[in-house]
């Protein structure tokens, strides 16, 4: 694919930015250049083993964010200066250097969005967001049944962050509640009466 691309190809404004005018186009725009960006496969393997630390997600959503800036910021862009942001940005946020041609071919994509949405066709990047929710929706199923088998936390929190806390927090109250279960026998072998905690 990489030799087909033309790293000068560019979009120009003819006056003031690349910002879509319509909502639903700038809409749309956005999202695609934040598919293009999920589909990236050197980024989506450094934000599952958390390469960038425990926010690897959120900075891959700054990524995407960089991306659409540049068509804000400026009246023209190509396909090398969004390659260029994106490679920067994997070695800033997770000390990656990527030397194959991937960054260039999401770069290129980006640029098809682009176009095909200042001509109003939605349909790739319709169909790019409909498989990222199906396998979105079909990861968030096997987390719930692996979370739900502990009937001690009902309330995880959806956030992949949050995941390693709660299961901590999970063994903590676990021990919190084995412990209260268990009657308090003094020196003598007499069961004590425990007073009851204040309900909040």
């Amino acid at each position: 694919m990489a030799t087909t691309i033309d790293p000068t190809d560019y979009v120009e404004a003819e006056n003031g930015t690349l910002t879509f005018p319509n909502e639903k186009q700038q809409a749309k725009f956005e999202l695609g250049v934040c598919m293009a960006v999920y589909k990236w496969e050197e980024l989506a393997t450094a934000v599952e083993n958390s390469w960038g630390g425990p926010k690897s997600a959120e900075k891959r959503d700054w990524i995407s964010g960089i991306v659409i800036e540049l068509f804000k910021e400026s009246n023209a862009v190509d396909i090398q200066l969004i390659e260029e942001t994106l490679l920067y940005a994997m070695v800033d946020e997770f000390d990656v250097q990527v030397d194959n041609d991937s960054a260039l071919e999401i770069s290129a994509l980006v640029m098809t969005f682009y176009k095909q949405v200042r001509e109003q066709e939605y349909d790739q990047i319709d169909a790019l967001y409909a498989r990222w929710q199906e396998k979105r929706n079909s990861q968030e199923e096997n987390r719930q049944v692996h979370i739900g088998g502990d009937p001690n936390n009902p309330d995880v929190s959806d956030s992949e962050e949050d995941e390693d806390e709660d299961e901590d927090d999970m063994e903590i109250d676990k021990a919190i509640v084995e412990q209260k279960d268990e009657p308090l026998i003094d020196d003598d072998g007499f069961q004590l009466v425990q007073k009851k905690g204040k309900r909040r």
